[in-house]
């Protein structure tokens, strides 16, 4: 044999052993870090020191003028009696945004998650809710895009967003969710769509929103598209029933249950992964991609969703003509919240409500 043959065998030898040698350490620091990230979704996550969003102070109103409303007090998130010891072992919270065209909030939701007991609560606040606030229309869909103007963006709506919840249910959730139609079609999409009973022919054409609603009634299977219409439908075609804005909460709640009925499937919890895909693409949130895993890994634990009930805060009807607000009724949602999504041990007091009472 050669010596050039000699050292070419040496050589692909050592090549071998090399590969061998590099392929073995990876799959080796590939398990390792599978270990370390299983133990940590396994665990719960730890709430954010600072839940409120990112912003300044003393924003300026519409007008121009300053508005102390829109003062956003980074030590604002719970009552001031409230401290970190008299939070609940385990018990997370979380406000939803559903956004209209990315203007207004079109869904306002408080959910809340009990770790112990694997129970949870989502609470809807109805967007047309008479707010104590400074702006001409106080509704708390509004709340968004005012918190949004003058170059804050999404953290300035954010953070206007918490402070008109609070003054609603007396604290601020921990965690923050801000989704638009684009995340809202692909999850529905992605997990294989959803199964509605409609109750009835919703119909409804708004040329100037680019809006279509065709439904008919009864079981159907809906894509992400179809499910955005289901649960935006109030107003109707001349000819067609038209629903209140308590019903169009309730569609809302049942597409939200819906899904959750489908993440739970073994085939779709598989899929965590690419949904939390498509939260890091089209949703604003103060989750990490760590807390994400962390709750989804909840839903193995979960075994149908009687564990999710869904409420309304209630009101005392509405203004009437010319705004239609909803009037909160402050004893009853203080009730309501104690009972649901309270994190605290103490409970949330009329006083600690900021509520215009009739």
């Amino acid at each position: 044999m050669s010596f050039y043959s000699k050292n070419k065998k040496k050589v692909n030898l050592f090549i071998k052993a090399f590969l061998i040698t590099l392929v073995s350490s990876s799959a080796v620091v590939v398990a390792v870090l599978a270990v370390v990230l299983f133990r940590n979704i396994q665990q719960p996550p730890e709430i954010p020191q600072m839940p409120l969003a990112d912003v300044g102070l003393n924003f300026p109103s519409q007008s121009g003028e300053e508005d102390e409303d829109l003062a956003i007090n980074s030590g604002m998130i719970a009552p001031e009696r409230f401290t970190q010891d008299d939070r609940r072992d385990l018990f997370f919270t979380f406000l939803i945004i559903g956004l209209n065209e990315g203007t207004n909030a079109n869904t306002v939701m408080v959910a809340s998650y009990d770790w112990a007991n694997q129970e949870a609560h989502l609470v809807s606040i109805p967007r047309d809710s008479l707010i104590n606030t400074n702006r001409n229309i106080r509704k708390l869909s509004g709340g968004y895009i005012n918190g949004a103007l003058h170059g804050r963006g999404v953290a300035g709506g954010v953070a206007q967003m918490q402070r008109e919840v609070m003054s609603v249910i007396g604290f601020v959730p921990d965690f923050y969710v801000v989704i638009n139609y684009n995340a809202f079609y692909q999850i529905i999409d992605s997990v294989g769509g959803i199964m509605v009973d409609v109750p009835i022919r919703m119909r409804y054409d708004d040329p100037l929103q680019n809006l279509h609603i065709d439904i008919h009634p009864g079981l159907q299977s809906m894509d992400g598209r179809t499910a955005l219409h289901f649960a935006r439908y109030r107003n109707s075609n001349p000819g067609f029933q038209a629903i209140t804005d308590y019903q169009r909460i309730e569609n809302q709640q049942i597409i939200v249950n819906a899904v959750l009925e489908n993440l739970l499937r073994p085939a779709n919890i598989l899929r965590i992964p690419e949904f939390i895909d498509i939260f890091n693409e089209n949703v604003y949130t103060n989750l990490t991609t760590i807390n994400m895993l962390q709750f989804a890994n909840q839903l193995n634990e979960i075994r149908g969703t009687d564990s999710l009930t869904s409420h309304t805060v209630p009101t005392l009807g509405t203004s009437g003509y010319p705004m239609w607000y909803e009037i909160l009724d402050a004893e009853g949602i203080v009730e309501l919240v104690n009972r649901t999504i309270n994190p605290y041990e103490k409970d949330i007091e009329l006083g600690d409500l900021d509520i215009i009472v009739r």
